[in-house]
């Protein structure tokens, strides 16, 4: 199974959109994408430690619930939440034939100072 980042970025709004308690899982769904791949996409949110997620998989099915996002979930987050930021970072990411998710967080840093900069007029390191 392929990493979708659009369906990354999907789950970690939804997360940090959610007023469930952080001891509790939150139920995630996306449109065009089934459970199995959503929970397949909160496994890898976990491993890459962007999200805490808790593992419900039972013999006969596949499941994994995000509960909170970590620090590091919200700032990536943060960095990839403009859309013209995230619409320059996938572009760029596509330019480079492919990029990981730290890959995709410093091109998201990258092209949001440069937005900040035609934005603003100012320069930040």
């Amino acid at each position: 199974m392929r990493l979708n980042k659009e369906l990354v970025r999907e789950i970690l709004l939804a997360v940090e959109a959610s007023d469930k308690s952080p001891r509790s899982w939150i139920n995630v769904s996306s449109e065009g994408h089934g459970e199995e791949v959503i929970a397949y996409h909160v496994m890898l949110l976990d491993e890459a430690g962007l999200l805490v997620a808790q593992d419900l998989s039972s013999m006969s099915r596949f499941d994994w619930r995000p509960k909170r996002l970590t620090i590091s979930g919200h700032e990536y987050l943060d960095t990839i939440r403009d859309n013209e930021v995230w619409r320059l970072t996938k572009a760029g990411a596509e330019k480079a034939g492919g990029a990981s998710l730290a890959i995709m967080l410093e091109l998201g840093k990258a092209y949001g100072k440069q937005v900040l900069k035609d934005r603003l007029g100012i320069d930040i390191p």
